[in-house]
């Protein structure tokens, strides 16, 4: 005789997490980077996460899995999102690194507009904003720096071969991408 018992799934999907987390972009974009909710100190949770769904589930993330998350939140309440990233420099232009963010498009909005939901400390302060962008870093051009003017519906393969081949933090910071 078939079951009808339906199966659970062990990570739970964006959709399903709705009552934990506010359902507009600011909340979204809040969610995604409060230390509280995603984002405990990295050096405590050695787990690199790349899915949306293990991001939300374990609660933590580098830039790059955050803005998956923060991706996957605003599309689950139909709010156009793409990843884009950085690169980000040294002050002397060496050890390049990209770094992740979110664009995303709000209903009657003709523009994008990119969020950063790395979270904050002393010294950062990302905030979501519709109106002019504070993001954790601007570039600077003088040290090489770039914002790659792409804006990408699912993570870059640069990306995300790094996230999935690495085994914990230590190896993920020494293979960060470097470029696009």
């Amino acid at each position: 005789m078939p079951s009808t018992r339906r199966k659970r799934t062990s990570t739970p999907s964006c959709r399903r997490s709705r009552k934990r987390w506010p359902p507009d972009a600011r909340g979204s974009h809040e969610y995604a980077a409060d230390r509280k909710s995603i984002g405990f100190p990295v050096h405590r949770v050695p787990r690199v996460t790349w899915r949306a769904s293990d991001v939300l589930a374990l609660r933590t993330g580098v830039c790059y899995a955050k803005a998956h998350a923060l991706a996957a939140l605003l599309r689950a309440e139909s709010i156009p999102a793409a990843l884009c990233y950085q690169r980000l420099a040294a002050d002397d232009g060496t050890d390049p690194v990209l770094h992740g963010l979110v664009a995303l498009r709000l209903p009657g909005r003709k523009t994008w507009h990119r969020q950063d939901p790395r979270g904050n400390k002393a010294g950062i302060d990302a905030q979501f904003s519709m109106d002019g962008e504070r993001l954790a870093w601007t570039v600077r051009e003088e040290c090489n720096e770039l914002d790659y003017p792409v804006l990408f519906d699912a993570p870059h393969p640069a990306v995300l071969s790094v996230l999935k081949a690495a085994v914990d933090r230590t190896h993920l910071w020494r293979t960060l991408p470097t470029s696009l």
